[in-house]
């Protein structure tokens, strides 16, 4: 069953960094050896990014002292898990609820209609949880089911699709709330270690919010229209890219190996997909989610893609980094705000732990008065 997404929206913390900034803040007080200045200076010159948003607010200029600095001492502070927990749940809670009621405000469809609710995040836990609270602060029915999504990382929009899929084909009227929310930033860890690196030049703070069901568009606009979904594992890999609880934040292992097996793979992937009958030279757009820039050019080189087809994503990536999860959404945003065609084909991807690769088949139409 097709399913649309008829509305997408985005939220990004209200403190902003310049990526040459973070470089700066990082030589002076992280990197303590040669090598790690060197390999500072070289993974950011090539991340792609200008800029990223994060809810950490003391890095500014000059820092200011809070969970993150000690301002006495001029040092990096190393907060607990638990503390860094709790200000995920009142920063979490503070982005996503006021994104999703404009979305909620702004849509076609009034609160009484929405059934569902599915949250997907890795950067934190709390219970009652996000989902609990938007019902609760959208005024939604009490009776509306939720589903929480957690500790998947950056594919996990795709997982919260299928199941609207599926809630969408067992009851065709159902409106369902898609919210994924990301704080990457509250797990740095301020090592020399290389996987530290590499983690603290691209994750960024963001959150997305859609509009899902099967019902036909109400409203004079773009529309998303997924038609097929797809999961993929990797059978090498899986070292590569985790992401574990530790006792001063979330310890993600991420090696510059995984572009690589990103490229090994991937044409198996697509083979798979071209011989189930999807044809990817008819496709206009590649929306791949924008773990960072190796992985754009790794899924360039593999499809033998312009750099126009993935402009929405190195887009995406310059202005506000890898925000997990919520980052394929501002992707898709990014796409359709800038239609200028009446249909647009659509490849999305996204990787993950596993490694796992998720891919989904689109058509992102403008929806004018008298059509459905």
């Amino acid at each position: 069953m097709n399913i649309n997404v008829h509305a997408i929206e985005t939220a990004v913390p209200g403190k902003g960094y310049a990526q040459d900034y973070i470089r700066s803040f990082m030589m002076e007080h992280v990197a303590r050896s040669r090598f790690s200045r060197l390999a500072i200076q070289r993974i950011y010159s090539r991340s792609g990014i200008q800029r990223r948003h994060s809810t950490i607010s003391e890095f500014g200029d000059p820092p200011e002292d809070g969970l993150f600095y000690d301002a006495s001492t001029q040092q990096i502070r190393n907060p607990p898990t638990g503390d860094r927990n709790q200000r995920y749940q009142t920063e979490a809670s503070a982005l996503a609820v006021p994104m999703a009621e404009r979305l909620v405000s702004e849509s076609a469809f009034s609160r009484d209609e929405i059934t569902h609710v599915v949250t997907a995040s890795c950067t934190g836990f709390f219970a009652p949880g996000l989902d609990w609270l938007l019902i609760r602060e959208l005024g939604l029915s009490p009776q509306t089911e939720s589903y929480h999504l957690g500790f998947m990382g950056c594919y996990a929009a795709f997982p919260a699709l299928r199941l609207a899929q599926d809630i969408a084909a067992h009851s065709p009227d159902a409106v369902i709330l898609i919210v994924c929310v990301e704080l990457c930033s509250l797990h740095l860890q301020f090592t020399e270690e290389v996987d530290d690196l590499l983690s603290a030049s691209l994750f960024a703070d963001g959150a997305a919010a859609a509009l899902v069901s099967a019902q036909p568009p109400r409203r004079v606009g773009p529309v998303l229209e997924i038609a097929a979904l797809d999961s993929d594992r990797t059978p090498a890999g899986e070292s590569e890219m985790t992401w574990a609880i530790g006792n001063h934040g979330f310890d993600m292992e991420l090696t510059p190996e995984v572009p690589k097996y990103i490229e090994k793979y991937l044409p198996y992937t697509l083979a798979r997909l071209q011989a189930a009958g999807y044809d990817g030279s008819n496709t206009d757009v590649w929306a791949v989610h924008p773990g960072g820039r190796a992985i754009l050019d790794a899924v360039q080189r593999v499809a033998h893609l312009s750099e126009e087809s993935l402009q929405a994503s190195i887009t995406t990536l310059r202005d506000y980094g890898n925000m997990s999860s919520a980052t394929i959404w501002f992707v898709l945003k990014n796409v359709m705000a800038g239609m200028s065609k009446e249909s647009v084909p659509i490849m999305m991807m996204a990787f993950g732990p596993g490694l796992t690769i998720e891919t989904g088949r689109a058509t992102a139409r403008l929806h004018r008065e008298g059509n459905t």
